[in-house]
């Protein structure tokens, strides 16, 4: 067998596949045997019909397209790896020369990644935000531990602010009627937390145990969001929350600690940690959106409109799901469909186009992958999906998979090329070495190649319809 490869445009390919007869016969011996235990012939055994017989009762012609089909899928992975073609769909196959006893000829047109040439990597520079941590935010964070150990105690009195309450409520409209799955019984709320309806903090306090009462308010949710409606809590129970003084038993109570200072040098620490992992993910996805935006990158139009589809039907799905219909959610976010269509192909494109530029790093570079690294990479996949992972191994082999997670993990590995060789500066202009990040945040001593976790963390969005390779 041998195959030819003619470029049709930038994004697709034309394969002709040559195939001597003689290296065809294997094929027809199997689809003779296939076809004979499917028959009864008196005289033989299943399986055991000579062709002759089979040619006879059947039809040489029915062999031949036995047998046609089951060799086309076979000489087209071949013709595939010979050319070391990656297809982005489904090719158009037509059996172009075809008569017994005669060499065979069959055509493959196909979706292809085109070859990108990309910028000069080292000139690009992008700025992300300072990797500042304040005393207020290291305040925030010791309340918000205070405030997981508060205590919640019985008391006699009128609700106030700051107070653990358990409500019931019922909505009506302006005529009086219930709203049907408006109301809430023995629902728990801490007032002037601002989490449920507006005017509810302020008909709260001063209430007494046991009491009712009425305020007018909107809906803020469902299909009925911004519905003026009048709203009747009643007030079950009432309890104060008590937080414990921030001191040396508190310290060692909440945390591994022993003193104030100690606990707030380590939250200080960990914050500084995620603002750098902050700084990392913002600074890729601006490196990889500068690229996107300098390179040329012809896209098939077919995988485009497969990708919008799927797109359109995702997001269609998520908002069944919530009970919010296609109107309402153009009206929350201010668009029309015109607009969300435009929006929603432009995401569409510039997703592809970086998954180009991504296997184009690849390619350049010449990375590769390790077992180990795809095995971490699976590993984590399961634990993110929540499943046991040796049913989410065999998920992903019995539907093949493992292909896509394979170019996860180089994608990944191409991002962490691109952050090496552009330039990251933060907001006060210095040049950040994201090189030595380490997964948690910390800082290598010595400069580190980033790890499969950390680049699998910031992977770009890529559609999952052009990545069929």
């Amino acid at each position: 067998m041998k195959s030819t490869t003619e470029s049709l445009s930038p994004t697709r390919v034309k394969l002709t596949i040559e195939v001597p007869f003689e290296e065809f016969q294997p094929s027809l011996d199997k689809a003779y045997k296939t076809i004979g235990a499917q028959i009864t012939i008196p005289g033989f055994r299943k399986g055991k019909v000579p062709a002759a017989i089979v040619d006879q009762r059947i039809g040489r012609s029915a062999v031949l397209d036995e047998a046609i089909n089951g060799a086309l899928p076979g000489w087209y992975s071949e013709a595939l790896q010979q050319a070391e073609i990656q297809p982005l769909s489904q090719p158009e196959i037509d059996l172009t020369k075809f008569s017994d006893g005669e060499d065979i000829e069959i055509t493959a047109e196909l979706d292809v990644r085109p070859t990108i040439e990309l910028p000069d990597l080292a000139a690009i520079e992008v700025q992300v935000a300072d990797a500042e941590v304040t005393d207020a935010d290291v305040d925030e964070q010791i309340d918000a531990l205070r405030d997981r150990f508060a205590v919640t105690l019985d008391v006699d009195r009128a609700a106030a602010d700051g107070d653990a309450v358990t409500i019931d409520l019922v909505a009506r409209d302006k005529d009086g009627a219930d709203i049907e799955g408006a109301d809430a019984k023995g629902l728990p709320y801490t007032i002037g937390s601002g989490t449920l309806l507006d005017g509810l903090d302020e008909a709260l306090i001063g209430l007494e145990k046991g009491a009712t009462t009425t305020f007018s308010t909107e809906l803020v949710g469902g299909e009925l969001k911004g519905t003026p409606v009048d709203v009747t809590v009643t007030l079950n129970d009432v309890k104060e929350r008590q937080v414990a003084d921030l001191d040396e038993e508190f310290v060692q109570t909440a945390s591994e600690f022993d003193t104030v200072e100690e606990l707030k040098a380590d939250v200080r620490e960990r914050l500084v940690r995620g603002k750098r992992m902050e700084q990392a993910a913002e600074a890729r996805d601006l490196v990889l959106e500068e690229v996107v935006g300098t390179v040329e990158a012809p896209l098939p139009e077919t995988v485009v409109a497969e990708e919008l589809q799927g797109r359109r039907e995702q997001i269609m799905q998520q908002l069944s799901y919530a009970g919010i219909s296609f109107d309402t959610y153009l009206e929350d976010e201010g668009q029309t469909a015109e607009e969300f269509e435009a929006e929603l192909e432009r995401r569409v494109r510039d997703s592809i186009v970086a998954q180009f530029v991504l296997d184009q790093v690849v390619a350049d570079s010449e990375i590769g992958i390790e077992n180990d690294e795809l095995t971490q990479h699976i590993m984590r996949r399961a634990q993110e999906s929540g499943e046991d992972p040796n049913s989410y191994i065999q998920h992903i082999m019995e539907h093949n998979h493992v292909p896509e997670m394979v170019s996860e993990v180089l994608r990944g590995k191409a991002l962490a090329t691109l952050m090496q060789q552009a330039t990251v500066k933060d907001a006060s202009g210095t040049v950040l070495e994201l090189g030595k990040l380490r997964a948690d945040g910390s800082i290598a001593d010595d400069e580190v190649e980033t790890t499969d976790e950390s680049a699998d963390a910031a992977e770009p969005e890529v559609s999952e319809e052009s990545d069929k390779a």
